[in-house]
């Protein structure tokens, strides 16, 4: 291939790799805004507060849970359109919930946003592997994942601006949908082989168990410091703007965590950084948990530990992916969708465990699910570097 041909290729992957990051950013953008805008529509549809968070569970059923499900039927259509879906359907669903007449239209809406964060996440993350080069492929995955981590911190910007001003913002996401469908090339990579039931249930053997096992547990330990640490800090005397800070400066850690153990898991391996990633943090992270904003290393021990353990979770998805190479899509959702799905049903038992306890204590118990995840690590092989699709 002539230098020049060579150019235009990396530039077209280059291209294609800023289109669905920027269509990662606002996707989780939209769907950051949920959460933060729950009282409102409480009040506006006069439901319980029961109801009111069922909206939240709507939309991590459809767009995490069921997502191996629409990773295979992203395998059977062109990829490029379930990509475009991801922004185009959490635009339409999360930015016009002021404008449905009862409360059960607007579940239906927020479930089909659900299912577009559902559509968008593994078709993404395939289209990052199978453009990446093999040497960079850890890269990749992290920016990709970082975008979707910075959309997230975006998302609740746009949740303060109130239900009647969310159709404006609306745009951004038409706008990336159109961008990711023109940028990306067609894609049917099982379009025209005759795949059953069995074949798509055997992805999910093998070392992705271990490894899906891993990232759950990991979740969970994630998710439970981050319910419980509002809880912690109120508790002892701090305000809520101690709590935003120490969850803000967590957040960027992660992303910043991701691209750097997402480049080095190229240079020296997936598994070594899975393993380093998890296992070094566990006692730093109970003296976390034992801190508070009052104490000088409160705050750079929080931006370490929120890159140490996030450092894994891009490592994950490319892991992943390696081991299923010709299945990328199905692969990347088992890792992140269904993995993060799977945790956050289980989010009520740290809750019960606060209860029962303390939320100091919950948020404990919560980091100790490390020690079984850097378990599970060790039993990984390292993939081989092949050929995606």
């Amino acid at each position: 291939m002539s230098t020049s041909a060579t150019a235009r290729v990396s530039q077209q992957t280059a291209a294609v790799a800023v289109a669905v990051t920027a269509g990662h950013f606002i996707n989780d953008a939209y769907g950051a805004m949920l959460t933060p805008l729950l009282p409102e529509l409480q009040s506006r549809f006069a439901v319980s507060t029961a109801a009111a968070t069922f909206l939240v569970s709507a939309h991590s059923l459809t767009g995490s849970v069921l997502q191996p499900l629409l990773g295979v039927i992203g395998e059977r259509v062109d990829r490029r359109v379930t990509a475009a879906l991801g922004p185009l359907l959490t635009a339409v669903g999360l930015c016009f919930m002021g404008f449905v007449p009862w409360f059960g239209a607007l579940v239906l809406l927020v479930a089909v946003a659900g299912l577009g964060s559902g559509f968008f996440h593994p078709s993404g993350a395939a289209y990052i592997a199978t453009n990446s080069p093999r040497d960079r492929r850890g890269l990749w995955a992290s920016i990709f994942s970082a975008g979707g981590t910075g959309g997230a911190a975006l998302g609740p910007v746009f949740a303060a601006q109130g239900l009647d001003t969310l159709p404006y913002f609306a745009a951004f996401g038409l706008l990336t949908a159109a961008l990711t469908y023109a940028v990306t090339p067609p894609s049917f990579p099982q379009a025209k082989k005759a795949m059953r039931l069995a074949d798509y249930l055997a992805i999910f053997r093998g070392p992705i168990v271990p490894l899906w096992g891993m990232a759950v547990l990991r979740s969970l330990a994630s998710m439970g410091y981050n319910t419980m640490l509002p809880f912690i800090l109120l508790g002892r005397g701090f305000t809520m703007r101690e709590v935003g800070l120490a969850l803000g400066l967590y957040a960027v850690a992660s992303a910043l965590g991701g691209i750097v153990g997402g480049r080095i898991s190229d240079r020296i391996g997936r598994t070594p950084v899975l393993r380093a990633a998890i296992g070094t943090t566990i006692p730093f992270f109970v003296v976390l948990i034992l801190s508070d904003p009052g104490d000088l290393w409160f705050y750079p021990l929080t931006f370490l530990m929120g890159a140490f353990v996030n450092a894994s979770v891009p490592v994950g998805v490319v892991t992943a992916q390696e081991y299923q190479p010709g299945h990328v899509a199905v692969a990347s959702s088992i890792m992140m969708g269904f993995s993060w799905g799977f945790a956050g049903l289980l989010m009520f038992l740290v809750g019960a465990l606060a209860d029962l306890t303390t939320p100091t204590a919950a948020a404990i118990a919560a980091v100790l699910l490390l020690l079984p995840s850097v378990w599970l690590a060790f039993r990984l092989p390292e993939p081989e570097r092949t050929e995606l699709v």
